[in-house]
């Protein structure tokens, strides 16, 4: 019996795809590879504009460049699986390489909370103290700043996915994804989970949501202090600076909230849509923050005309 145990228990997980989807499976694989090569193109433009152009070696751009790199780290973390399960219909996954990919992928949905929360500070310092602003956020505070992020993220994470080490595995060992979650595996555990089912309930409400607050409540006094400049068209280049901060955070926040409430409320959704807003949280982001700053970051555009050799046109 004992043996018997054993050999259940280390037994690899199964991903899945789309289930009753699958002969779709090949054709369902084609927009999400489009997406992660627009994905993986957009953030790492980002990433070699910032760090090639000097007029964009400023705070603001350091932690947009976090933020890129963020998303590419999400989005390889995911994709190997993704497309090995869509394309190959290869499932099986150690418990090794699950546990670490739950592990990125819950700390890197952490980090991004972070770096939204540092982009606000950013801007609020930009605004509310410009004068000292270069004196403010430093090369070595953005760096410890991001250091910090990473750390904080990471140290969270740590305990629930090192208990998924010790928990016995006796029952389906089928996922619901094409990656490893925390949530899904402990489904799987015959085990007290009492503790992983708590914590990070806990590290939500403590991290993410008191990111949103403080980043809600930055915005309220930048929005009072933009509102006593006399100038409008200097009130109007003020906000200007913060549109595409707010639409990443809204995307992000949004996203959030929909994940969410499906998982909550949907328990008659059919799990298709389940999958399908696990998909839009990993992918719409990272898809969509290069675009909004490339379209409304005058420098950025400006980088992207210079790399590609384009005249860029004076307006």
């Amino acid at each position: 019996m004992p043996s018997m145990w054993l050999n259940i228990s280390s037994s690899p997980f199964l991903l899945t795809g789309f289930p009753g989807l699958e002969k779709a499976h090949h054709l369902i694989s084609l927009p999400l590879l489009m997406a992660y090569i627009s994905i993986l193109l957009g953030n790492g433009t980002l990433l070699f504009l910032i760090k090639d152009d000097h007029n964009l070696h400023e705070p603001m751009y350091y932690f947009l460049g976090m933020l890129a790199a963020t998303d590419l780290g999400v989005t390889l973390t995911t994709m190997p699986t993704v497309l090995s399960v869509l394309w190959l219909n290869h499932r099986e996954i150690g418990h090794g390489a699950c546990f670490s990919q739950a592990y990125f992928i819950h700390t890197l949905s952490i980090v991004e909370s972070g770096v939204l929360l540092a982009m606000a500070y950013d801007r609020f310092i930009a605004i509310r103290n410009p004068l000292r602003y270069t004196t403010i956020l430093t090369d070595t505070k953005v760096i410890k700043i991001g250091i910090g992020l990473v750390m904080r993220a990471g140290l969270s994470i740590m305990p629930i996915i090192i208990r998924l080490h010790w928990f016995p595995y006796c029952r389906s060992h089928v996922l619901s994804h094409a990656f490893c979650l925390h949530q899904d595996v402990i489904k799987l555990a015959c085990a007290d989970i009492t503790f992983n089912r708590l914590y990070p309930v806990v590290v939500v409400f403590a991290m993410v949501l008191l990111d949103f607050l403080i980043i809600f409540f930055s915005y309220v006094l930048i929005l009072k202090t933009v509102m006593g400049i006399a100038s409008t068209d200097e009130r109007a280049k003020a906000l200007n600076t913060c549109v595409s901060h707010i639409c990443c955070i809204l995307v992000f926040y949004v996203t959030v909230v929909g994940l969410t409430f499906i998982h909550r409320f949907g328990k008659n959704v059919p799990h298709v849509v389940h999958i399908t807003m696990s998909y839009i949280y990993f992918l719409f982001p990272p898809f969509m923050n290069p675009v909004i700053y490339s379209i409304k970051t005058k420098q950025i555009q400006s980088g992207l005309l210079r790399l590609f050799s384009l005249p860029c046109s004076k307006t």
